[in-house]
């Protein structure tokens, strides 16, 4: 791991791998062991770079609390000090809201969204505290092929915890569930597949659809019996849909 100063923050990231650009986004209250399964798998194909986003894993807080806008920003500077060109974005969850934010501004290949958040829905705060702790995801380690990351999983809910954040992080909290991208949508000029499960109750399906359908190029894979966290819960078969949509060809 390798980290960089960026204004205020000192981000910590991962880049492994060779050709094109790959950026891998997370989910809120997660961190960069979160995506480790997919940058696994894609090193092979690409520079994969996977970043804690300020105020998780291996990064410093924000100095005042953020915005969805103000991750996008950050998101933008390590861009640019790393020379990144044209990235495919794959982002889950909180990610999804700050890779929409992102390439409604700045170019972007392709984008890949799972269980992706961004729409305001009828529940409050302590709703989205529970989601996205999700104590449960240890289970998900038992599912064959996925074993081998149950310290990583571990690792990426260690600080999860809504209840244990102070100041800047809980007021940040705050200011993402009342993020909403439906305006954004239509901006986006470049080919995005998301990626739901079906039994979903953080982001549920239907925000999936409404994507769908307000991405001028948009299509929707949807995952049977799988919650917020299909690409884990189907992990060989969200692989499988990456490599189409990305045209990537097997060994």
């Amino acid at each position: 791991m390798s980290s960089i100063q960026l204004n205020t923050v000192n981000l910590n990231h991962i880049v492994e791998g060779e050709g094109p650009d790959m950026i891998l986004l997370h989910g809120w209250g997660q961190n960069i062991e979160m995506m480790k399964p997919i940058s696994d798998y894609f090193k092979k194909n690409f520079k994969v770079y996977t970043i804690d986003f300020p105020g998780f894993g291996g990064s410093s807080e924000p100095v005042t609390a953020w915005s969805v806008e103000d991750y996008a920003v950050c998101l933008r500077a390590f861009v640019e000090a790393m020379n990144i060109d044209n990235p495919i974005i794959i982002g889950h969850s909180f990610g999804c809201r700050v890779a929409i934010h992102y390439a409604v501004k700045h170019p972007v290949k392709q984008m890949l969204l799972t269980g992706a958040a961004g729409l305001k829905d009828k529940h409050g705060v302590g709703y989205y505290v529970r989601i996205y702790t999700f104590k449960a995801l240890k289970h998900l380690t038992k599912i064959p092929g996925l074993n081998q990351y149950a310290e990583t999983v571990r690792k990426a809910f260690g600080s999860a915890d809504y209840k244990n954040t102070t100041g800047v992080m809980r007021t940040t909290f705050v200011k993402v569930v009342n993020d909403d991208v439906k305006d954004l949508l239509k901006d986006l000029h470049m080919p995005v597949l998301l990626v739901f499960g079906q039994n979903d109750d953080a982001t549920p399906l239907w925000m999936g659809e409404y994507m769908e359908k307000h991405i001028p190029d948009a299509g929707l894979v949807v995952f049977e019996n799988a919650g917020h966290y299909a690409y884990l819960e189907q992990l060989p078969r969200f692989l499988r849909v990456c490599d189409a949509f990305f045209n990537v060809k097997g060994d």
